[in-house]
């Protein structure tokens, strides 16, 4: 197998990302992997933290916190494999699983992104990815294949699917060169589902593989319900949509967003008492209605991040 660099991105979370780095070494001792680990928004080095966990590591700080997308990004602009494996840093991998997947990518010219089957950490048989339905573009919404199934191998196979999943997904580094790097206007979530339709774009499809498996310790990074991961997710649901369909199609989504789903939304947190995270929704919308979709600005002032 060549050379495949695995790209991890962590933020504070440095025992999370060890046990990352400990599943990669139990797996790999060889040559054919290297981890490139992204340090984001780091204060001072912390290369001699993480080195003792995996001898073939590139350490790289970035005193700016550059989010999801630029921190990947910056791990691909140094990494040296003909394959790039990107996982989230509260992901843990089995043995066998970078072969497993390089091999699906060689059996098939046309997969562009392949993603393999996430399982719960907390509940290893537990199914949380199996691959996405195909996006409404008016609605901006669709649906995990699998999600809260018991795993007893009826995903163990592979088949085109909707979109990857940006906890693990890999790509032959001569298709990204092609289809290009991840948009980091978005800064966290949707920047994957982009990045699948940058890939589309070049004639290439997006795959799923139930034949090899990563354990995903689900929102590690962010928490739930977080005002970071609210306003995110609303501004970068229209901002998609904006991004990767004609004025049609962002023009009766805006109908649908702004008043059905956005009014909606205002009244689950207020109903549940999480009037907190109402302004961050409202934020979220406003920023599309005042903003260019090519925009650097935030829009929010975040942790370890320089303003626009």
């Amino acid at each position: 197998m060549p050379l495949t660099s695995i790209i991890t991105v962590n933020f504070h979370q440095n025992e999370v990302t060890i046990a990352l780095l400990r599943s990669i070494a139990s797996a790999y001792n060889g040559g054919t992997v290297e981890v490139l680990l992204i340090d984001n928004g780091a204060e001072k080095d912390q290369k001699h933290i993480f080195e003792p966990y995996f001898e073939n590591i590139c350490y790289i700080r970035s005193s700016e916190n550059l989010g999801f997308a630029g921190g990947n990004n910056l791990g691909i602009g140094r990494a040296s494999g003909d394959y790039i494996l990107l996982l989230n840093n509260d992901t843990e991998i089995p043995a066998g699983c970078v072969e497993t997947m390089y091999a699906e990518l060689e059996a098939n010219e046309k997969i562009g992104l392949l993603s393999p089957l996430l399982l719960y950490f907390d509940q290893k048989e537990l199914v949380q990815y199996a691959g996405f339905t195909p996006l409404n573009y008016i609605t901006a919404r669709n649906a995990f294949i699998g999600q809260f199934e018991q795993n007893l191998g009826q995903f163990q196979k592979s088949y085109k699917t909707g979109f990857c999943h940006g906890a693990a997904v890999m790509c032959r580094r001569e298709d990204l060169i092609r289809a290009g790097l991840m948009d980091e206007n978005y800064f966290l979530y949707y920047e994957e589902l982009d990045w699948c339709e940058k890939f589309m774009r070049t004639g290439k499809e997006i795959w799923f593989t139930g034949k090899t498996h990563v354990y995903h310790k689900e929102s590690v990074s962010v928490g739930k319900e977080s005002p970071i991961k609210v306003y995110f997710m609303t501004r970068n649901r229209m901002l998609f949509i904006r991004k990767n369909t004609g004025w049609l199609n962002t023009l009766l989504f805006s109908l649908y967003f702004c008043l059905i789903a956005i009014p909606k939304t205002v009244w689950d947190y207020i109903a549940s008492g999480r009037k907190d995270l109402v302004k961050w929704v409202l934020r979220g919308l406003w920023w599309n209605f005042t903003h260019k979709r090519s925009s650097s600005d935030l829009g929010m002032v975040l942790p370890g991040k320089r303003s626009s």
